[in-house]
């Protein structure tokens, strides 16, 4: 995405900054496979009041934000993570 600033007055533009497109950390060769069991991945995804934080935060796909919303869900279930922190 390109965006770029210029002002009304004068005509003179700022500076034109790009914005890198933000890319999935669990899909590609190397990523890490979504585990329930794998604690300190899951926990990178939940925020310090145990929500599951939204896809344009962590920037992660769609098809991958519902596969770790449902292993941090099971995770939840048996007791691998807690529901809600204080």
């Amino acid at each position: 995405m390109e965006r770029t600033q210029q002002s009304d007055t004068g005509g003179q533009g700022r500076k034109v900054f790009f914005r890198r497109k933000k890319t999935c950390p669990l899909t590609g060769t190397n990523a890490p496979k979504i585990d329930y069991k794998d604690m300190k991945l899951l926990q990178r995804f939940i925020s310090e009041r145990g929500k599951i934080l939204p896809s344009r935060i962590t920037s992660v796909c769609h098809k991958k934000q519902r596969s770790l919303a449902t292993a941090i869900k099971r995770a939840r279930n048996i007791a691998l993570l807690p529901f809600v922190t204080k």
